[in-house]
C-alpha cells in the first residue's frame, strides 16, 4: 500500500479520511498546516500527497509550488465545492488531480491508485524515442530535453507518453481525461488544459508557440508534427 501524507486542518475531514484509508491498509501520516506538511515530507517520504487548498498560514497552492520546485511527488488537492478559482490555481501550481470534499473513502482511494498508476505502469518498449530535442525512455519513465533530464509530475509524464505514442493524432479533452486521468465520466477539462500548459513550459522552447503539443481549437490536442 502507498504511503500517504494528508495535509488538512479541518479535524472532521482529517479524521474521516485518516480512518477510512487506514482501514484499507494505507500507511498514513497527517499534518494540520503547510509548514508542518513540508517538514513531514522530508521525514515520512510519502508516495503521494493529499493536500487541502485552504490551509492556515502557508496555503495549499504555496505548498504545492514549493514541492514542485524539487520533487515530482504525486499531489491530489482537496477542495470545497465552489472553489473554482482555487482549483485552477492549484492545477497550475502542479497538482495532478483534485477531489471535491466531502468524498467517500473509495473515491479517494480510487484517485490515489489512478495517479500512482501513471508512474508505475510498464510501457512494453525498451528503446529510447527521439522527438526533436526530446528523448523519451518509456521503460525507465524518463524524459530529457537536449540531454537534460526533465522533472515531470506524474500527470505531465503520462500525458506526454500518451500523446507521443501516436504522433499527429488529435485527442479530445474527454479522451485524455479518460485515458490519462481515468475519469470515465464527463470530467473537468481544466485538468487537461492546466497540465498541457505546465508541460509546455518544460518541453517547449517558446511555450506560447508550441512545437510539440499543439492545440486544434474545437477538437483537442496532438503531438507534432515537428
Amino acid at each position: 500500500m502507498p504511503r500517504v501524507l494528508l495535509i488538512e486542518d479541518d479535524p472532521s475531514v482529517r479524521e474521516g479520511i485518516e480512518l477510512g484509508l487506514r482501514r484499507r491498509g494505507h500507511e498514513l501520516r497527517t499534518a494540520v498546516s503547510g509548514e508542518a506538511g513540508l517538514a513531514a515530507i522530508d521525514a515520512f517520504h510519502p508516495d503521494l500527497l493529499l493536500l487541502d487548498l485552504m490551509l492556515p498560514g502557508m496555503n495549499g497552492v504555496q505548498v504545492c509550488r514549493q514541492v514542485r520546485e524539487t520533487s515530482s511527488l504525486p499531489i491530489i488537492m482537496l477542495t470545497a465545492r465552489g472553489d473554482d478559482f482555487d482549483v485552477v490555481v492549484g492545477l497550475e501550481a502542479g497538482a495532478d488531480d483534485y477531489i471535491v470534499k466531502p468524498a467517500r473513502t473509495e473515491v479517494i482511494e480510487a484517485r490515489i491508485r489512478a495517479v500512482l498508476r501513471r508512474i508505475e505502469e510498464p510501457s512494453g518498449r525498451d528503446a529510447v524515442e527521439f522527438h526533436g530535442d526530446l528523448a523519451l525512455d518509456r521503460a525507465g519513465l524518463n524524459v530529457a530535453k537536449s540531454g537534460e533530464r526533465l522533472a515531470l509530475a506524474p500527470s505531465e509524464l503520462r500525458l506526454l507518453l500518451y500523446l507521443t505514442a501516436v504522433p499527429e493524432q488529435v485527442f479530445s479533452r474527454q479522451q485524455l481525461l479518460e485515458q490519462v486521468w481515468e475519469h470515465s465520466y464527463h470530467g473537468d477539462a481544466r485538468l487537461v488544459d492546466a497540465c498541457v500548459r505546465r508541460l509546455r513550459h518544460k518541453i517547449e522552447d517558446v511555450p506560447g508557440s508550441p512545437r510539440y503539443i499543439q492545440t486544434l481549437r474545437g477538437f483537442g490536442y496532438r503531438f507534432g508534427p515537428l
